[in-house]
């Protein structure tokens, strides 16, 4: 019974975690000048901060990472904390992206997709190699070669993350049988508070919101967890990505520190406040369409939203301003 569900969900895990620092290393080679760049130069306004944090967190599929940079930048003097108040918001719309891929039940095609990956790499490191004699041919190909060869590396990850999802999916028939995840079901259906806190305490720990968010859509998608359960999971999974933050804040400036608790801010007291609603939300997610993975992915997606957008016209409030001026006095 052990060797049926915990060498799977270890390996699974493994695979899926690496998948996905592959990508977000890769992506981050891709688009690191455009990261620091744009998150100092389309901050002016707390809605520029939120777009522009949403797109380069899609585009790094790290929200952690997002926020980390930024919580660096504000100790570094490179940005004010009123500039970042949109930042945290967008950078949680952002992270969706990964749940919305994996919601679309693709894992059959994570093979196929690391072998193309793998061949696209090894031309485009071929491709590198190449000394042409023209001077102008030799740069344009070496310009061509570099962000294809993190291209490749991002959408090998992708499928790494994809093949740890359905090994993980294996394990279904395996928890049905299993007397002790009846007991934690039983106990979650009296109260989703049991689903929140797992699904923080397995964040905090692994430091990946999308993985344990993952596991949930597996297990949502074989039978053997409630959408409800899962959507719980995930509200828990969004508080406990909040830890990585305030570790980077900790030695840092006052500014620096205010930044990781306003995330802890917004994603514990959204949290709270979608936990009564789970069952519209599952509504919600289920009018969109999709399965029940897709269902969970469209929840996080709607709460990520939801919460950002509220939020947001507060951004705009003059005390954060004043409470910058006073942090630097």
């Amino acid at each position: 019974m052990i060797r049926d569900v915990l060498f799977p969900v270890i390996y699974g895990l493994v695979i899926f975690l690496a998948g996905m620092k592959l990508m977000e290393a890769a992506l981050a080679r891709l688009a690191g000048p455009l990261l620091v760049k744009g998150l100092h130069s389309a901050t002016s306004t707390p809605l520029k901060g939120l777009v522009a944090s949403s797109l380069l967190s899609a585009l790094l599929q790290s929200s952690t990472a997002v926020t980390v940079l930024t919580i660096g930048m504000v100790n570094a003097g490179l940005l004010t904390y009123a500039r970042t108040l949109g930042i945290i918001l967008g950078s949680n719309i952002g992270t969706c992206l990964t749940t919305e891929l994996i919601g679309l039940q693709i894992s059959s095609m994570a093979t196929p997709l690391l072998a193309g990956a793998l061949c696209l790499w090894a031309a485009a490191v071929m491709l590198g190699e190449l000394r042409p004699t023209a001077w102008r041919a030799a740069e344009a190909c070496r310009r061509i070669a570099i962000p294809l060869q993190f291209i490749s590396l991002a959408v090998a990850g992708f499928a790494m993350v994809l093949w740890g999802i359905a090994v993980m999916q294996s394990i279904g028939p395996a928890l049905q049988a299993s007397g002790l995840f009846r007991w934690f079901l039983d106990h979650a259906a009296t109260s989703a508070l049991w689903g929140l806190a797992a699904g923080a305490c397995l964040t905090a720990m692994l430091h990946s919101s999308a993985a344990v968010i993952g596991m949930a859509m597996s297990l949502t998608a074989s039978g053997v967890m409630p959408p409800a359960l899962g959507i719980a999971i995930m509200l828990g999974a969004n508080v406990g990505t909040c830890v990585t933050a305030v570790i980077a804040s900790i030695g840092g400036s006052p500014s620096g520190v205010f930044v990781a608790w306003s995330h802890v801010t917004l994603n514990v007291g959204g949290a709270l406040l979608f936990l009564p609603l789970i069952q519209p939300l599952q509504a919600a997610s289920a009018w969109i369409g999709g399965g029940p993975a897709a269902q969970l992915a469209h929840a996080q997606t709607i709460f990520n939203v939801v919460c950002s957008l509220g939020v947001l016209p507060l951004c705009y409030l003059p005390v954060w301003t004043r409470l910058e001026n006073r942090l630097q006095t």
